[in-house]
């Protein structure tokens, strides 16, 4: 409500301004008075503008809040220069001369607003759209530097000439106009509701402040203009008028940004590398064309030759970001390439990636006869018993709920130099890297106590269920005397064949294959749950099976 208050108070304000203003140019003649009042009242006005979007900006947010101060920023450099103007009016009571350093301020008052309006406020940017944004809007920013001082400031300094000076300038901002009125025919066209209104207010206001600027050109140029005429109620009404409509757009929000506003940035991007390409073309011009001075030419080509620097600059800090910015997205996109989007686990295509060297490892160690504590590498699958009765009966989102607590129960049960792999559907594999064949037994213990000691939870309902699961389990080399006689994927294959002896042997049981040694069989590692303690017992029982070497 304060604020409010405050825009209300802004715009009684902006009224009072305008209508002194006004009876001071009407009614006052010419002299030292009306230029009082014409130069107080319009700096005054000036200040409701910048106040008035710098109000906006504290309300907003994002790309809005930029837009607002950017406006705000043209306002403050159209204040200096009105400041200055009023100087010479009350100090020195002399005109401003017609080649002066503050024409400066005005011409770049127009920079921060057109750029403001070039950032799109009334859309919300994504982050990718922010990230290329902002350098087309710095090279565009610093091409229309360069315009200014190589086609104004070379008339003022290194080649003075009044007349260029004037035509320049006032063809450049005659275009700083234009642009800004197109800008703003486009935004309304394609924004909606409140931001289609404010656009079309703020086109009205820029047209005629182009129309009040123009009028008071050709009066200078005429010799007709003063200052407290009739020239000062339009050119300071076009103040009033921003003043307005910025109180009209308090409170707008950008809408989200959909997947067909990304040709904006496109059309942006192109905008901005023309630009780019133009320098030379300006530099080139400059040295060719035989009507300019020779300071001039130097001139324009020095400046257009830093502002190539400046803009390469640009760019290449970009371009090293976007390369880091790549880099981390190819991390990113092979990481998930090599994860379970479900369990978050890895998946088989990162077992296929990595593989060959734990094999190249295994085998290595084998062959410099390292610790045999450290030297094996088991494969365990595992396969959750039942499964297909859990989709049945509670359907398939419970069914994925029970995968990943699956997944976790098995991650918190091996080592951190073991790799956790769903190899599909319900099925797990352990890659159990540098260990001891003998000590397999154990964390085939610790996988089957962690999936059936704890019932699963079904979800908010707080209902639970029991399940087990089924391993099988053999090392890798095959042979350990001749580590390189079966292939791993023939250690898999073996692997498998316990996990289906486990499942014929009533499940949630663990067999582990081994080479037949004489009348030494493969373990198998059962559940009981007869202890009389009330705690699972994990139990040596049968079958016993082999695989002859």
């Amino acid at each position: 409500m304060q604020g409010r208050n405050h825009l209300k108070l802004l715009f009684w304000v902006t009224v009072v301004f305008t209508a002194l203003l006004t009876a001071g140019c009407l009614l006052l003649p010419r002299g030292m008075t009306a230029v009082v009042v014409s130069d107080t009242f319009g700096t005054l006005l000036i200040v409701c503008a910048m106040l008035a979007f710098s109000w906006n900006a504290r309300a907003a947010k994002g790309r809005v809040r930029w837009f607002w101060m950017l406006q705000a920023a043209g306002w403050a450099l159209w204040l200096a220069d009105q400041m200055v103007w009023d100087y010479w009016d009350l100090v020195i009571r002399r005109r401003l001369p017609d080649m002066y350093p503050a024409d400066a301020l005005l011409f770049l008052a127009g920079a921060p607003m057109v750029g403001g309006l070039l950032l799109r406020p009334h859309r919300q940017p994504s982050s990718r759209s922010i990230r290329f944004g902002l350098l087309d809007f710095l090279l565009l920013v610093l091409w229309w530097l360069d315009l200014y001082v190589s086609f104004v400031v070379c008339w003022q300094y290194p080649s003075p000439n009044v007349a260029n000076y004037s035509r320049n300038f006032d063809l450049l901002s005659e275009a700083g106009s234009i642009v800004m009125i197109g800008v703003l025919l486009l935004f309304w066209r394609e924004s909606p509701g409140a931001w289609k209104r404010f656009y079309a207010f703020f086109c009205g206001a820029a047209i005629f402040n182009a129309v009040a600027f123009f009028l008071i050109n050709r009066a200078l140029g005429q010799g007709l203009y003063y200052t407290g005429s009739t020239y000062d109620i339009i050119y300071c009404g076009s103040f009033a008028v921003y003043t307005v409509v910025a109180l009209g757009g308090h409170g707008l929000t950008a809408i989200p940004e959909t997947a067909g506003d990304e040709s904006y940035g496109s059309r942006m991007a192109n905008l901005a590398m023309m630009a780019v390409l133009s320098l030379p073309i300006i530099a080139l011009a400059a040295l060719l064309d035989p009507r300019l001075p020779h300071q001039a030419s130097n001139f324009r080509v020095l400046v257009t030759l830093a502002t190539i620097f400046l803009m390469a600059f640009l760019i290449f800090i970009q371009h090293r970001k976007l390369n880091r910015e790549l880099s981390l997205t190819n991390v990113v996109l092979q990481e998930a390439s090599l994860t379970d989007p479900l369990t978050g686990l890895r998946n088989r295509r990162y077992f296929s990636a990595t593989i060959d060297a734990d094999v190249g490892q295994a085998l290595r160690s084998h062959a410099d006869n390292h610790d045999r504590h450290t030297r094996d590498l088991v494969f365990y699958l595992i396969d959750a018993d039942n499964f297909k009765e859990v989709n049945d009966e509670y359907g398939h989102d419970v069914g994925d709920t029970v995968l990943v607590e699956m997944a976790r129960r098995l991650s918190s049960s091996v080592r951190h130099s073991d790799v956790l792999v769903r190899w599909g559907g319900e099925e797990f594999l352990i890659v159990s890297r540098y260990t001891d064949r003998a000590e397999a037994e154990l964390l085939a213990q610790r996988v089957l106590s962690a999936v059936a000691d704890t019932p699963f939870s079904l979800g908010p309902s707080g209902q639970t269920m029991r399940r087990t699961c089924s391993m099988g389990w053999a090392a890798f080399p095959w042979f350990p005397d001749d580590p390189r006689a079966v292939s791993y994927e023939e250690v898999l294959t073996i692997a498998d064949r316990g996990l289906n002896r486990a499942k014929q042997a009533g499940k949630n049981c663990a067999v582990g294959m081994s080479p037949a040694k004489g009348n030494s069989p493969a373990t198998t590692v059962a559940r009981s749950h007869s202890s009389p303690l009330g705690i699972d017992v994990l139990a040596v029982a049968g079958p016993h099976s082999t695989i002859q070497s």
